[in-house]
Parts: C-alpha cells; structure tokens; sequence
C-alpha cells in the first residue's frame, strides 16, 4: 500500500509503503468473520449478569434490613435515656382505640356515677329473627347528664368495683 507520509521536519516523503504489524492483520481476519454464538455461551453470558443482579437485590434488601435495625435501635436508645433522664417533654403517649357505646341514661341517683343503657339487635342464629338485646354499663360523669339524656360512654381503667367506664359527651339532652 503506498500512501504519503511525512517526516519531522513536516516534509511528505512520497513511495513510502506502511507495514502493517501481523497483529493488526490478525485481528482484521477475525473481525471480518461472523462469530458463531451458540446457546452455551449466550447462557453463559448471561449467567453473570442475571448472578449480579441477584446480588445487587440481595445487597439491597439487607441494606434495608440493616437500616430498619439502625433505626429501631436508636429508638429504643432515646426511649431508655428519655426514661433515665426523666425527660418525656416531647413524647407523645399513643393509646388504642377505646371501645366507645352510646345509651341512655336511666338512673343519676349517685354522685358523679350514671347508669347508661345500651340497646342492640343481633340475629337469632336458630330463627334469623332480630332479637333486642339490653345491658346496663355504670359510668363515670362528670358532665352531670339526667334521666333520659343519650350519652356516649367509652371504656376506661376501673374506677370502682363496677365503674369501668365514661361518660364523654351528651349526645341528646332528655325531653323534659
């Protein structure tokens, strides 16, 4: 192959031929054929890939974990010093729901105690017929509801031997 080439001084040297080295020449012969793949290899290119990615999930998934535990750790250290130093300022006690019932009120006789009914109907399981049924709560009362008044209750810790819950808002005031 003849082609111009120039020397240092910037001068072309016409006739010059360039020699290729028998790598590059090796490597044009291998590149001008089409490799044959065959599913072995393609599994086998695959199975790094497919094997990272597995890796890359597994790596996440404990990176999570990990951080889930850093987390409930620092909490339960807070707690403990919270507890120590006496500080609960900033914590808030979080209680469940409270079972709540609404009735009416049919005796106010005690002092800051009223007597709450509670009616429901539930299905009679032999005759699938709907049957009343009544129970009597004692509650706590500090809103000084009267006979007949419609009142909702909710549970609370025992005040008395039969006290266990309160009175929180008058629904319905009784008719006079």
């Amino acid at each position: 192959m003849v082609k111009k080439k120039t020397d240092e001084t910037g001068e072309v040297i016409e006739g010059a031929e360039e020699t290729q080295s028998t790598d590059a020449v090796a490597e044009e012969s291998t590149e001008s054929k089409p490799k044959r793949s065959t599913k072995k290899a393609a599994a086998a290119a695959d199975a790094p890939a497919e094997g990272s990615s597995i890796v890359d999930s597994v790596i996440e998934t404990v990176g999570s974990a990990a951080k889930t535990v850093v987390d409930t750790v620092a909490e339960g250290a807070a707690n403990v010093a919270s507890l120590i130093t006496g500080d609960d300022s900033d914590k808030k006690v979080h209680r469940g729901k409270r079972a709540e019932k609404i009735g009416v009120v049919t005796s106010d006789k005690m002092t800051k105690t009223v007597v709450v009914r509670v009616d429901r109907l539930i299905k009679h399981p032999v005759y699938r017929k709907y049957v009343r049924k009544r129970k009597k709560f004692m509650a706590h009362d500090e809103l000084e509801s009267k006979i007949g008044d419609k009142v909702r209750i909710v549970e609370t810790r025992p005040l008395s031997a039969r006290k266990r819950w309160r009175v929180v808002e008058i629904i319905q005031k009784a008719e006079l």
